[in-house]
């Protein structure tokens, strides 16, 4: 049956053949966060390999990588679309613009990937091979080129567990997504013969061994339950306000009193906390929308809030000109002390194209999402910031965080990270919690817990293995308390390496594929 349906797809012709390769895109989208719907990636790259057994010319082969992306990101990306609704008056006319051009432009990567495996691979188990390998290639282009956009990563698809996460440890995302893709292509070869059965099995055992190798990984530690009621007395206790206003209000003049009172009235400490603690409490990105700089009036209010260990961290827009005497403005995170005082700031360095400035502003008319017509400038690069007592930590502001190898100072190395974000802007969709899975890898690959403190949800502390400690739901009012765990910290193989085991897996794959070529070549050779 198998056999049939693959000679079916192959001999499919025009549009047939180009709305299968849309819809196996798209389908393979189901694997990733929040579907975790993990077989659609095999099914959805089988179809495409099958496929290509009836493309005869380049530009087949082009057209099969360059649909079959478009149905991928389209799908993956939808939620993109909320953010133009939020002043639909404004910016709805551009969804399908955004959506089409994104969907068609990010396709260029699978596209020459997909050319690549067809104009090299001789046969069905090297064409599986090498598409695993020219995809994974093209995933790290897509996280460098024109400044980067590496989301919905394959490897994401094993942020179902802690288990197959852990192999980021050792080789990052990049890797675990070459290892993914193999997971994803390999079952295709199905179909051919013998040995073509045993290559699909392999896929299946590329599963097995993630799961199986990161639950012995696991079975060292304690459970969550346990390291949280076992956590020490004197670590720093998360207080994570997740405020849940909607983004159409947010920059409101009207209610901007409100809600930073609102803001002010879930700072405040727990009845039931001891009030020796010393607490890090944490508002989400440009949660204060306005200049804390020029409001000692409210830095003061928000120091009253705090007891004199504690530390306010929050989301601010920022107007000070450090190295400038032109008018600039940053989005940014400060830190707040007991007396209102501003003990520490960073400045966002990984800014949103269109979000929060727009590219070539001479040539191109179209106003930034985010609130304010002047463009905000970018900051110098990560940074590990010191805060009185803290446990020293590295900020990251809204998307920063997808960006593997990216995150931290390597020589002033954080014991914790912070990503503070605003989802609000994607309403209740698949887009936040993709942003929630990349976060959560940040964890594993550098061995150092994760915090999050998004404005609509989802809120959550992850330990240094990537495991949740707790969480707050998407679109839902609350506070996270819970302690910071640094005990556990530990230095990971993709600290130290970055991504040298990811260029030796890509090349490992090459040189097996070409090699395994070269032999059935050879005179002689049983074909």
């Amino acid at each position: 049956m198998i056999d049939r349906l693959a000679k079916r797809v192959a001999v499919l012709q025009g549009w047939p053949r180009r709305l299968t390769w849309l819809l196996s895109g798209a389908a393979a989208v189901l694997a990733l966060p929040p579907f975790f719907f993990i077989p659609a990636l095999p099914v959805g790259f089988a179809i495409l390999l099958w496929s290509l057994d009836g493309v005869k010319t380049r530009k087949s082969a082009l057209a099969a990588g360059w649909w079959f992306g478009t149905g991928h990101f389209a799908a993956g990306f939808y939620w993109i679309s909320h953010a133009f609704l939020v002043q639909p008056e404004i910016y709805g006319w551009m969804i399908p613009f955004a959506l089409l051009g994104l969907g068609g432009g990010l396709a260029i990567f699978p596209m020459l990937a997909v050319w690549g495996s067809w104009q090299l691979g001789k046969g069905r188990i090297a064409r599986a091979f090498l598409l695993a390998s020219f995809w994974s290639i093209a995933e790290f282009a897509r996280g460098h080129v024109l400044t980067g956009f590496p989301w919905n990563l394959l490897g994401h698809i094993w942020a179902i567990d802690p288990a197959p996460m852990q192999f980021a440890s050792l080789v990052g995302i990049y890797g675990l997504s070459a290892v993914t893709a193999l997971f994803a292509t390999l079952p295709a070869a199905w179909i051919a013969g013998r040995s073509g059965r045993f290559v699909a099995l392999g896929g299946i055992l590329i599963a097995a061994l993630l799961w199986g190798g990161g639950a012995i990984r696991l079975s060292g530690l304690p459970d969550m339950a346990t390291e949280l009621a076992s956590a020490p007395a004197d670590a720093p206790i998360l207080q994570v306000v997740q405020p849940n206003i909607a983004q159409s209000e947010k920059w409101e003049k009207s209610l901007q009193e409100i809600h930073f009172r609102q803001l002010l009235a879930m700072s405040r400490r727990p009845a039931d906390m001891d009030a020796s603690q010393q607490r890090i409490v944490i508002w989400p990105e440009t949660a204060a929308t306005f200049f804390l700089e020029t409001d000692p009036g409210r830095r003061a209010m928000i120091g009253d809030v705090l007891g004199p260990n504690d530390i306010l961290i929050t989301g601010a827009p920022r107007t000070f000109p450090r190295d400038s005497e032109e008018f600039q403005v940053w989005n940014s995170v400060e830190a707040i002390d007991d007396r209102g005082a501003i003990v520490g700031s960073f400045d966002k360095f990984h800014l949103v194209p269109f979000g929060e400035y727009v590219p070539f502003r001479s040539i191109l008319p179209f106003p930034k999402l985010t609130a304010g017509r002047t463009d905000f400038s970018a900051g110098a690069g990560p940074a590990t910031l010191h805060v009185k007592n803290l446990p020293p930590f590295s900020p990251l502001i809204c998307y920063e965080v997808i960006f593997p190898g990216a995150v931290t100072d390597d020589q002033d190395r954080p014991a914790w990270l912070l990503n503070v974000t605003n989802d609000g802007w994607f309403g209740h969709s698949a887009g936040p919690y993709q942003h929630l899975a990349a976060a959560r890898f940040r964890a594993v690959e550098e061995g150092v817990p994760m915090v999050r403190a998004a404005y609509t949800g989802v809120s959550a502390v992850f330990d240094s293995y990537g495991r949740l400690q707790k969480d707050l739901p998407l679109t839902k009012q609350g506070i996270l308390i819970s302690p910071l765990l640094v005990g556990k910290n530990h230095t990971t193989v993709y600290y130290l390496w970055r991504n040298i085991p990811f260029y030796g897996i890509v090349t490992l794959i090459f040189v097996l594929v070409l090699g395994y070529q070269q032999v059935r070549k050879s005179p002689g050779t049983k074909k």
